[in-house]
Parts: C-alpha cells; structure tokens; sequence
C-alpha cells in the first residue's frame, strides 16, 4: 500500500493555494523522512477569473525548485471540468521530469470524457490517476460502474473519493468489491471528515486490500477536511510502520498556524452535508459568510434535503406611500444620542423606523411608529432576544423568496411578517438586512431616507469582518443612490462617504 499527501493541493481551497514559503521547505523536508510515497502540490491549471496561488498552477519554476530537494514521487492535479487535451502542450509537457503522476479530478457525468483525456496524458509518458468524485452518489450515476474497464490499460490509480463526507465502512465495502470487479489498476481510496469517519473508512479500504490512500498534515482540507496524516501514520506505526515523530511533530508545528487561523474541520452543517451528500463547496462558503448563522445554514442544508427552495412563504409587503423613513443601524451612536432619537422619532410620528438590527430594538419599543425589523441571518433569534412576544409591536420584514438560508421568524411574529417582491437596486448582498431595509424605502416611496447606527469603523486596520462589512454597506449605499437618484442622510456621526451627515440635533 502507497500513501499520499495531497495538503497543499487539497488545503489550497482555504489558503487559495497560497503557502508561505518557509512552510512548504519544512513539508518537503518532512515528507521526505516520513513514509510517504507520493506528494500532490496542487494544481495545473489554465488561467481563471478567480484569485489562485502559487500551488493553483503549480508553475515550472516552482516544480523544479521542490524537484530538486524531494526525494519523493510528486503528483499534481488536473481538474477534468476544465481541461482538453489540447490543452496538455500548455499544461503537462513543460512538466516532463518535473512530475510523476498527474492525477484528474472527475465527474462521474464526465468519464467517458476523462478517460480521452487520460490518453493523452499517458502518451506524455506520466502515471495517471482518477479521482473519481461523488463516491456516495455512484449508484445514482446510471451505467458509470460498468464503465470503469475503460481505464484498465489507462490509469495507473483509480482513486474513490468520499466527497461528501459520508460513506459508511459498510457501504465502502461493498463499493470496493465493485470497482475491484471492474477494474484491473490499483485502486485509492480519499476520505473527507464530515462524520469524523475518515480513519475508520481508511483502514476499512486498507483491511479490504486497497492499493492507494489519501490523507493530509492535520486533516486539511476543503470544507471539513480529510484524514490527519498525523493520525493514519501513529496507527500503522502500531503495526510497525517506521515514523519519525519528531519530524512529523515539526510538520504539524508548521501547519498549526494556519489551523488557527482558517479552522478547518467538521462541525453540524458538514456533518449534515455529509450525511446527505450535499455539495463541500457550497457550505464551505456559508461557513466562511459572516451574515450566515449556524442556525441558518443548518436550515438551508435540512431545506436541500428536504428537496425544497426555503421552508416558508409569506405574502408580499404592502404599504402606504410615506414621506420619510428612519433606518436604523447597530452603531453605538444610536446609544450615545438615544434621547435625542427619541425625541425626533416623537415629533415625527407617521415615520416608520426600519430596524437593520434588533440590537437597539428594545430602545425604542414604547414609541407609536410603524416599526419593521428586518429578519436576515441571526436577526429573527435576536429579535426574540430583546423584545418579547408580549411587547412586540410591529411587523417583520424578509428578503424575496426563496431565500438562500431558508427562512426563520420568531413564532410570535408569524402572522406580522411580510416579505419583499424583489430587491430592485442592487444585484449583490441581495440577503443583506441593510439592503432589505433600503429596498423597503422604495416600496414605501419615501422622499427622504435618514439613517442612524451606521457608524463605520475607526483605525486604519480593520478586522476581516470589519472590512466586510463595511464593503458591504459602501456597496449598497452608492448602488440605492445611483439608481433611484435618492440621498441617504446619516443623522448621527459616520465615517461612509456615501452618505450625507447632518445632526439630529438640528431637528430638535
């Protein structure tokens, strides 16, 4: 049995395949003590729209530099989707000599495709190898199991990958025997850890006589991530396996930085993506979404299992035309100048105040204004938060349907919830509670639109939420006034620049 480190490649899609230089000496040097048999760095990959780093393309340069102090096999990827074998002049033949095998990242839709582009690769004089996504969806791939003879006088490793997380020993198993049936290569098997049964898979697949295994250095890995090579090697070292724990200590050492910073591993969204074989991918984006609670996205996934676009349906808003609106932000100015809010909230009675976050709500629970408060990620659970049902008096506010998410209300605000049509000036952050608020502003047909609690943030480092959220809102701001020709006014001090300030205090 062969064992391959796929970390750079595999952990490329939280670093965007950016790694800092001393790291990656440090795993070379790692792995050439270690017992491993074959590294993947990352990618080769045509150009793309989207940022990705040194180990994206994985260039020439960089290949000979690892090439000329690894003492190991180096493997890298193509991912099928998007390479032809016209293609391979550019991508594989300056790499003669530089790599070993080049492994493909396959559809099950796309085989019959990657096996023409297997040819061509395996006349380039490279090992190849399939990594055949999907595993726990295989049956669901008419005739594609009765395809993999295909392969036989073609691939060099046909490796199974769990991509969802969610295979069970049992199932592996009887997987297993069907391939071996069909195929004469050796064959791999890559686990993902969403139900934390990537080392119980992977000695199941080894009992089973499998040729190949996958794992990384502290599990990373797209989404909730992959084996811990840590953890595969102090196992077989039980069996005799020689390891040298001090190097590998000294790998995890280096890796341990960017576990801090990105957490990669399982938790309940993965588990239930894994369960239900949904797409790494897409939870991985609500995970790293700071609008998306835990909640919602744990609704988003039992909505995607359940087969539907969202769990509720409300009627569309309605509302009488209104000369002027107050929105109303979590900044800590709508604390430090509440009594003034108040008092020009009370001198402007027929002016409903639009909540953005019910962080300040119960502030403002007492005054007779129409009050919407607008429910988007972890709002409907704040809300419920600070203003019970025995005080609520107002109504709720959603984004269009379906939402993304899914949709959360809190029980006692069922029968005052309104969602919106559309949102009309603006194709991004479309679930953003600022910019549902906004196109509320519309639907209302104010002439003047103030707003309160949008502070902006002070210093010349922000934090990455900071940063993202302040993006946001600039974003949003400068989209509303450019297409409805309307002036936002911040009645309390801020730092956007797109918006007009004047003091409340003027109107007192």
């Amino acid at each position: 049995m062969k064992i391959l480190d796929c970390t750079l490649r595999d952990g490329g899609y939280y670093t965007n395949w950016d790694f800092d230089s001393k790291i990656v000496d440090v795993y070379i040097q790692a792995m050439n003590v270690l017992p491993i048999d074959y590294i993947e760095l990352g990618y080769r990959s045509i150009p793309t729209k989207e940022y990705m780093g040194k180990f994206g393309y994985s260039p020439v340069s960089v290949l000979r530099h690892i090439k000329t102090t690894c003492i190991k096999k180096i493997a890298v990827m193509l991912n099928e989707k998007n390479t032809r074998p016209e293609d391979l002049d550019t991508l594989l033949v300056p790499i003669q000599g530089l790599v070993d095998m080049i492994r493909i990242a396959v559809d099950p839709n796309n085989f019959d495709r990657a096996v023409i582009l297997a040819q061509s690769i395996k006349t380039l004089g490279f090992e190849v190898g399939f990594n055949t996504m999907y595993m726990s969806k295989w049956d669901d791939y008419e005739g594609f199991l009765s395809k993999l003879n295909k392969i036989n006088k073609v691939a060099d490793l046909f490796c199974m990958v769990d991509s969802f997380g969610g295979v069970s020993p049992e199932e592996l198993k009887a997987i297993f025997q069907t391939v071996k049936q069909n195929t004469t290569c050796p064959v791999g098997f890559h686990g993902h850890n969403n139900l934390q049964l990537g080392l119980v898979n992977t000695l199941t697949a080894i009992e089973c006589g499998i040729d190949y295994v996958d794992a990384t250095i502290l599990g990373m890995g797209r989404g909730a991530g992959n084996l811990n090579m840590e953890l595969l090697l102090t196992y077989l070292n039980k069996g005799g396996l020689e390891v040298d724990f001090n190097v590998l200590g000294d790998v995890i050492t280096a890796f341990q930085s960017l576990h801090d910073k990105y957490q990669w591993g399982t938790n309940l969204p993965y588990m239930l993506s894994g369960a239900n074989s949904i797409s790494q991918k897409e939870v991985m984006d609500w995970v790293a979404n700071r609008t998306y609670s835990f909640n919602s996205i744990v609704r988003a996934l039992d909505n995607k299992r359940n087969k539907v676009k969202d769990n509720a349906h409300y009627s569309v808003l309605r509302a009488d035309k209104v000369e002027k609106v107050l929105i109303i932000g979590g900044g800590n100015s709508v604390l430090e100048h509440q009594e003034a809010i108040k008092e020009y909230i009370h001198n402007n009675p027929d002016m409903p105040l639009l909540f953005v976050t019910a962080r300040h709500a119960a502030l403002y629970n007492e005054v007779v204004n129409k009050k919407y408060y607008c429910l988007v990620g972890n709002e409907a659970k704040r809300l419920s938060q600070n203003i019970s049902g025995t005080d609520f008096k107002g109504e709720c506010l959603l984004s269009p349907y379906p939402r993304t998410m899914g949709t959360e209300v809190p029980v006692y605000a069922e029968k005052c919830t309104q969602e919106l049509s559309q949102i009309s000036f603006t194709n991004t952050y479309m679930d953003s509670c600022t910019a549902v608020a906004l196109q509320t502003a519309i639907e209302l047909q104010a002439d003047k639109i103030y707003l309160i609690g949008y502070d902006g943030y002070q210093g010349q480092v922000l934090s990455e939420k900071e940063m993202d959220l302040t993006n946001e809102n600039r974003t949003l701001f400068l989209s509303f006034t450019n297409v409805t020709g309307k002036i936002l006014t911040s009645l309390t001090p801020s730092l956007y620049k797109e918006l007009n300030v004047e003091s409340i205090y003027q109107y007192l």
